[in-house]
């Protein structure tokens, strides 16, 4: 009855005053945020001694909210609620004295949007709003607002675009893995010695340099050749999923161990020798077929420096899809197969090239250190899986601590190995890299107290997982409603100490019961983008406030191996294959198939309490940035409160 009066009292305003009196005065003004996204602003100059009030008011409350209504079309979409700064919060003697959410002599309310058009047009709607002073309040007719918005003309190939660029970084870091390569004992060696052969066994300069660029070039097959092989034997989907199975995680990190300690001096790794003899008597054939039998035994007995390399980059590349190992491969062998071929056209500037000696058995320690260090991020990712607790963060990082300590003290010259030369001085390459190494041995070591070090934050366990999560010496405490105690006590300390849940059912529940949305993460307890957008994003204050006050977050990790009571196991189809059901991983796994049709992670999904998504899924390719994210959770939470 009293909001009828309000609104009544505000339409008798209007007739007595006409249009004369307006206490609120609108300009509109834009910002291009990027090529695609554009922020609308609405200024509000408020009168002296007037109020407008904030778009939020409470339920029940007889004032009428600032609300901006936008004429939808296909050319644009709203992608974050409108956002206005903190209200002042008073008394309104207006509404019988309670604290209304208002705004005094100005206020600018932003309103995101991304264009979804090549072609130029209007974004245009209208604003009903109710201010008032100490004595009054007036409800103007509607205030029409109208934006002018460039189209973005290479939409369609944004999408490609980022793809490429994704594609392009992978190539990067395989190239520098294979130039890494180039600079070890196994490989290093060979460049002058091949491309000495390749000049005196040729007739005519031409062709040696012809020789030589087929010698690079088969190089190259040989590389590609194992990725295609790797991506078509198992599959795009098969390599991602691997790097999740505790076999594959706990038998990789036994590997590079015995690889590291290869590179260290311990022993040497060869293939067969029959494989090697083998190519070697090919070599005899001559022409195309010699040349190439030349490059595979190159392959084979660099395999001790190499095959470590490969290893990790094919398992890192196999994230990037079927194309992922091509073009690892690609941008490696590439890095392996360029010096041949240039030092075969200028065979002078092989004079210029380093002698070989103690620095390439130096470059073959540090690589022994770093297989080391990364080897125990594989048995991090088993026992994450496990939930054995047996490397939790503390000790990882005591770990990495003491291996680049040692590196450290290595490349200054205080550590030795049976295969190194006297180090009579330390060249300035040498001295670079140890600074680098030692740096991060000292800015890891605030992490064993709890520091976020998120330079690193993809190696180590999340925060969460470790013998003190909050830092030695502080805790937190949850205080739990009684009558809801069944249903809080699911609930778990999270990333970036977000209370979540780790069962659906149970998180649902709750979410209707405090009448919030839920957002549904699948996860893994091995999944490095993960822990990137956990570490990198999360950590944000805007998007960790939204994630432990406006949502019930629900995290579901897929690669959990906690057995399901024997009556919940049960036998189904996946993917036309038959899959049995026994953990709560594969519960969860099989939730994220069946209802979204995807098994990628992290996969993030806004649900209301009809279990309806709200918004699009989002995913660390598209919305791995602290504003990407943020925006996405804005426009949930404003599709929820409709």
């Amino acid at each position: 009855m009293r909001r009828l009066l309000v609104v009544l009292f505000a339409c008798i305003s209007i007739v007595v005053f006409g249009q004369m009196y307006d206490p609120v005065q609108w300009v509109f003004s834009q910002e291009k945020i990027s090529e695609n996204e554009i922020e609308l602003k609405f200024k509000a100059n408020i009168e002296k001694n007037w109020h407008l009030y904030s778009q939020h008011l409470p339920t029940g409350v007889d004032a009428y909210p600032t609300n901006f209504s936008f004429t939808v079309t296909d050319n644009y979409e709203l992608i974050s609620q409108m956002i206005e700064p903190d209200p002042i919060r008073e008394p309104d003697p207006m509404f019988d004295n309670l604290v209304l959410p208002y705004f005094k002599d100005e206020v600018i309310f932003k309103q995101r949007i991304k264009i979804k058009s090549a072609n130029d047009f209007k974004i245009n709607g209208e604003i009903s709003f109710m201010s008032c002073d100490a004595s009054q309040c007036v409800f103007p007719p509607l205030t029409p607002f109208s934006f002018d918005i460039e189209g973005v003309h290479n939409l369609e190939n944004q999408q490609e675009n980022e793809e490429k660029e994704s594609m392009w970084w992978l190539f990067f870091i395989a190239f520098m893995s294979g130039f890494a390569a180039l600079l070890t004992p196994c490989v290093f060696p060979m460049i002058p010695m091949t491309v000495s052969f390749f000049t005196k066994q040729s007739k005519t300069k031409v062709e040696g340099i012809v020789n030589a660029i087929i010698y690079g070039i088969s190089i190259m097959i040989i590389y590609v050749a194992l990725g295609v092989g790797v991506s078509s034997i198992f599959g795009a989907d098969a390599l991602n999923n691997m790097a999740t199975n505790v076999y594959f995680n706990i038998g990789f990190f036994l590997l590079l161990i015995v690889f590291g300690a290869s590179f260290l001096g311990a022993f040497d790794i060869q293939l067969p020798a029959s494989w090697t003899n083998k190519s070697v008597k090919a070599e005899g054939k001559g022409g195309l077929i010699g040349i190439f039998f030349m490059a595979f035994t190159l392959a084979l007995v660099s395999f001790s420096c190499t095959g470590p390399i490969v290893g990790t980059l094919l398992v890192e590349a196999a994230t990037g899809g079927y194309m992922g190992p091509i073009i690892g491969m690609l941008g490696f062998s590439l890095a392996i197969a360029l010096p041949f071929a240039f030092f075969a056209a200028f065979p002078g500037w092989l004079n210029s090239l380093p002698q070989s000696g103690g620095w390439l058995n130096s470059v073959k320690v540090t690589l022994g250190f770093l297989e080391i260090a990364l080897a125990f991020k594989f048995l991090s990712n088993a026992d994450l899986v496990l939930q054995t607790h047996l490397l939790e963060r503390e000790l990882f990082i005591a770990i990495w601590i003491v291996v680049f300590g040692l590196l450290t003290m290595y490349l200054l010259g205080f550590l030795k190995f049976a295969h190194d030369t006297d180090l009579k001085h330390i060249s300035v390459s040498r001295l670079s890299v140890a600074i680098l190494t030692g740096t991060l041995t000292i800015y890891m070591i605030p992490g064993l107290w709890g520091a976020p070090l998120k330079i690193i934050n993809a190696f180590p366990p999340p925060m969460h997982y470790s013998e003190s999560p909050y830092g030695i010496g502080n805790s937190q405490l949850i205080e739990l409603d009684s009558e809801k105690s069944n249903i809080e006590s699911a609930l778990h300390l999270g990333p970036q100490g977000i209370m979540v849940f780790h069962d659906y059912d149970k998180g649902m529940a709750y979410a209707k019961e405090v009448n919030k949305p839920a957002v549904i993460d699948f996860t893994g307890w091995a999944c490095v983008n993960c822990r990137k957008m956990e570490e990198q994003v999360w950590s944000d204050d805007n998007v960790k406030s939204i994630l432990s006050n406006d949502v019930v977050l629900i995290s579901l990790y897929v690669d959990e191996r906690i057995d399901l009571p024997k009556n919940e196991q049960y036998e189904t189809k996946l993917a036309g294959k038959t899959k049995m059901i026994k953990t709560t991983g594969d519960k969860w796994m099989l939730l994220q198939a069946n209802t979204y049709g995807t098994n990628s992670q992290p996969y993030y999904v806004f649900l209301n309490h009809n279990e309806q998504q709200m918004v699009e899924a989002a995913n660390y390719q598209d919305f791995g940035t602290v504003k990407l994210f943020t925006d996405w959770l804005n426009r949930g939470l404003e599709e929820f409160h409709k």
